[in-house]
């Protein structure tokens, strides 16, 4: 594995960051090449703050991979029988399967950010959840799937000026919700959640990892860095994959970096 660095490993002005993210793209293939056929199983959950780039993160990891094996899951509002079911049981028919590559956009961890800050939950569901979700993931882990949770965040005065462009940009009218304005108003319960969720649902089986994403385009490099570097795959270009431990850092090596409360 090749470890993380204390300074940026790669310039990412211009056309040198798509020259990188080429390479690093080039990776993904192989790495996808070699699970198909060992019917391995991956999962990677994207969360964050709203506005912190995880849809583009996604984008750039699924470009090139086979869409077959390839699936991104985006879960909406649950339907009324939804919300009657086990808090978990929605998202089990969406785990990857043999060969298969797997992204959740948000997940199950909605009911540790989302849910609570909005109330949209009671105390007593999410309490339950954050003392049942380490061992469903160890159940997860436990059965092989290869699992991967990443949170990305950005500054207040970052996130205030990527939802204003969000409105103005005729091409992201789909992104723009209510929840837009919340998200700015409610900064402070938000990183009380964020917290409580990366302290209490921390665990061996599945770490958390923070990527620091006010810069997108290092985002994006150093997250698929830090990915491909914990996979096994023939032919890995281990010179690629140094990641700027600035920028991706395990918890709670990282969370002295993290945007302040107020």
């Amino acid at each position: 594995m090749k470890k993380k660095t204390d300074a940026p490993a790669h310039n990412h002005n211009g056309n040198e960051y798509e020259a990188q993210l080429r390479l690093l793209q080039i990776e993904l293939v192989k790495l996808q090449r070699h699970f198909i056929s060992g019917g391995e199983r991956i999962l990677v959950i994207i969360e964050g703050r709203d506005g912190a780039g995880k849809d583009g993160t996604i984008k750039r990891i699924v470009e090139h991979l086979s869409p077959r094996e390839t699936r991104v899951v985006a879960l909406g509002k649950p339907s009324d029988r939804e919300d009657g079911q086990w808090y978990f049981q929605r998202y089990v028919p969406h785990l990857p399967s043999r060969g298969e590559f797997v992204l959740f956009n948000r997940s199950w961890y909605n009911r540790a950010g989302v849910e609570p800050v909005m109330g949209f939950c009671t105390p007593e569901a999410y309490e339950t959840f954050m003392n049942t979700v380490t061992t469903f993931e160890e159940l997860l882990v436990g059965s092989g799937i290869r699992l991967f949770k990443y949170y990305l965040d950005i500054s207040r005065e970052e996130q205030i000026r990527r939802l204003k462009d969000r409105e103005q940009d005729p091409l992201k009218q789909w992104k723009v919700s209510p929840i837009d304005e919340m998200a700015v108003r409610k900064w402070k319960a938000y990183s009380h959640a964020r917290d409580a969720m990366l302290q209490r649902t921390h665990h061996l089986s599945a770490p958390w990892t923070i990527v620091h994403s006010n810069d997108k385009k290092l985002a994006r490099l150093n997250l698929l860095r830090h990915l491909l570097s914990h996979l096994h795959y023939p032919d890995k270009n281990a010179t690629l994959l140094a990641w700027d431990g600035a920028i991706v850092s395990d918890w709670p090596v990282g969370a002295a970096a993290l945007p302040a409360l107020a």
